[in-house]
């Protein structure tokens, strides 16, 4: 078989047919990268994450339920102390300061060093959700614990006072009586940022599962919190005082439960996936299990002591299978390159559908 000279200076066929349907447009599909790609299966570079996991360990999966029980525990803290309970208004203020100091020795620990997280009150950046976080966190502290001072001081302030008739006593137990109602209502403002911003951290992250939730999350945290923070008054607190706990666990479940379901169907059936299966799926299948059995055992059984305990200990339970589960869920999204390439890929054939084809895969968006 003779070949041709000339041949060897003369572009390929396929190149030649580019060049021509790229002079027919006036050159406009010659920067099309899309078409220069082939669609291959892709794994990664050397064996690396396209997206680098977040650097977290268990702890912060920790931190997340566990600023959700303080959050929610104000919450039903103030509530007890509007409606003259004072075991709620006690256990609330009490499981709030618990879980901030919890919380917050769990974050430090995950830090590795504790001056880390004294380093991030050093500015307010209120582009970093984790730097407005610790101010949230800081001063939710601060008014819980004046709260919770108020609470176990002035009965002993009192009863050292009508014993020795001091006034410098009674002038003390005066100012944390007048310091209670604003350490009540700051603790109560600073719940709901509290228990949200979490969501806002983790969706902050370039983490798939967790990037592309960013509008759900924050109503599945919210609502997990209240769910923890009602097991907890359900587990602590008196039957005949339990109703607001009652109450807000039955709303908290529905409202979890519908935004859980809605956010899976926004992410997609490849970026749900990691929340449907493995470790993630089953924590988070227990989840609504716990979640559903216990707001109907509160509902229907609040008012048994023994009922209302099985019951408050399984919203709990349900509130650390869901922060845990869609932990472990982000960082196997992370971790699978697919969680990045894929939903990229569907995002382009979108654009392509739509007409859109001047761009890439690497800017669809």
């Amino acid at each position: 078989m003779t070949t041709n000279p000339f041949d060897a200076d003369r572009p390929p066929e396929r190149t030649r047919r580019r060049r021509d349907a790229s002079s027919k447009d006036g050159g406009r599909r010659g920067r099309d990268e899309s078409l220069m790609v082939p669609d291959v299966s892709f794994d990664s570079y050397y064996g690396r994450h396209v997206v680098k996991p977040a650097p977290w360990e268990k702890e912060v999966a920790a931190y997340l339920f566990l600023g959700g029980v303080a959050a929610g525990s104000a919450l039903l803290g103030a509530g007890g102390a509007a409606r003259g309970y004072p075991t709620l208004r006690r256990a609330g203020r009490i499981g709030a300061v618990v879980g901030a100091a919890l919380g917050g020795a769990a974050l430090a620990k995950d830090l590795g060093k504790p001056s880390r997280a004294l380093n991030m009150m050093r500015t307010v950046k209120l582009t970093s959700p984790m730097s407005v976080g610790s101010w949230i966190l800081t001063a939710f502290g601060t008014f819980a614990g004046a709260a919770l001072a108020s609470e176990v001081g002035r009965p002993m302030l009192e009863r050292r006072a009508a014993a020795k008739g001091s006034g410098v006593v009674a002038l003390a137990s005066k100012a944390l009586e007048l310091a209670d109602r604003p350490a009540t209502v700051g603790s109560a403002f600073f719940a709901p940022p509290l228990a949200a911003y979490t969501a806002v951290l983790l969706a902050d992250t370039a983490t798939p599962t967790w990037h592309e939730s960013y509008r759900e999350l924050p109503f599945v945290f919210v609502s997990s919190a209240n769910l923890a923070a009602s097991g907890l008054a359900l587990i602590t607190v008196p039957t005949r005082e339990n109703g607001p706990a009652r109450k807000l666990a039955a709303v908290s479940a529905v409202a979890e439960l519908v935004a859980f379901e809605r956010m899976q169907d926004q992410l997609g059936p490849t970026l749900s996936e990691p929340l449907r299966t493995g470790k993630a799926g089953r924590l988070l299948r227990a989840s609504r299990a716990l979640t559903v059995g216990g707001a109907l055992g509160a509902v229907a059984l609040g008012g048994n002591r023994v009922g209302a305990a099985l019951s408050g200990a399984a919203l709990m339970a349900a509130s650390v299978c869901t922060r845990f589960g869609v932990f472990e869920a982000g960082m196997v999204s992370a971790i699978d390159p697919k969680y990045t390439v894929e939903p990229q890929r569907e995002r382009l054939e979108k654009r392509r559908a739509a007409g859109v084809v001047d761009d890439s895969i690497t800017t669809a968006r």
